[in-house]
């Protein structure tokens, strides 16, 4: 090999490393540049295909996951408000709730305990699936779920099943929403110092945002009026909780909620409900 075609060589690696994707050697041959550069251009004319194709498939992606998240949200509002029709419970009653439940996760966040488990997407997702804690009480019958009086023994035992109803609804779908929904019905009734239902789990062993959605559910049916108990005051209510913290209900939770009072007050009045002649007003 010649001593120029060494460095010529030479010089092509260099310019390789550095980037070069090509290059030619004097004296330039007419018919292999053209060759080379029809080559080029077609490669270039590939990657930018394949980049557009890539950039329309990740829209599609998004936009797909838009509309599955969508009929996702219409379907748990449709469950939701299935469960409202057969209960005492109103609509006003589901976004109190929901909106305490945020109100209370979103500084609980801060927590040591809680900084691990509690981020953006899990909020959301808390946030969303919330409204199905008492999605069970449509396997009770009417004469125990609208009777306006105090339950008996014996109903109270069959109210307490819609915990289990609820979990065995939604806990085989591949929706995470309605997994923590599922989650959440199981275990918003249990009680942190073990003596709850359906299955008398304590302490941390209460998922964590069953232990949220108790205080926030507590808390709405304590202080709304129901054809069958007035509402409590708001001090009575406030002095319930902290009664039930430790026993009832996560100290931590309890402490958190009743710190972030001035914003339960304002959802509480921005969502009220009030009652004429027996109808109920929704505010807004």
């Amino acid at each position: 090999m010649k001593q120029v075609d060494v460095v010529v060589i030479g010089a092509g690696v260099i310019g390789l490393e550095l980037g070069a994707v090509d290059y030619i050697t004097k004296p330039i041959s007419p018919p292999i540049l053209l060759a080379r550069v029809n080559t080029h251009m077609a490669l270039k004319a590939t990657a930018d295909f394949l980049r557009d194709k890539s950039a329309y498939l990740e829209r599609e992606v998004a936009m797909r996951t838009l509309e599955v998240q969508a009929i996702q949200d219409v379907t748990i509002m449709a469950m939701t408000s299935l469960a409202e029709t057969r209960d005492n419970e109103t609509g006003n009653h589901i976004r109190r709730t929901q909106l305490y439940v945020k109100t209370l996760a979103e500084r609980l966040r801060h927590h040591p305990r809680f900084e691990h488990l509690l981020n953006d997407r899990m909020i959301e997702l808390l946030y969303k699936s919330a409204p199905l804690h008492d999605i069970g009480k449509i396997g009770i019958p009417d004469s125990i779920l609208l009777k306006p009086g105090k339950l008996t023994p014996e109903e109270f035992e069959i109210m307490k099943q819609h915990a289990m109803y609820g979990y065995e609804l939604l806990q085989g779908s591949s929706s995470k929403v309605l997994q923590a929904g599922a989650e959440i019905a199981r275990g918003h009734h249990e009680k942190y110092d073990g003596t709850g239902y359906p299955a008398g789990v304590r302490g941390t062993d209460i998922p964590l945002f069953s232990r949220i959605v108790a205080v926030a559910d507590v808390f709405d049916a304590l202080t709304s009026e129901r054809p069958y108990k007035k509402a409590w005051t708001l001090q009575a209510a406030a002095d319930f909780l902290k009664q039930g913290s430790g026993t009832h209900f996560d100290p931590q939770c309890v402490q958190t909620f009743l710190d972030a009072w001035d914003e339960v007050l304002e959802i509480r009045d921005r969502y009220r409900e009030r009652l004429y002649d027996g109808e109920i007003a929704y505010m807004d």
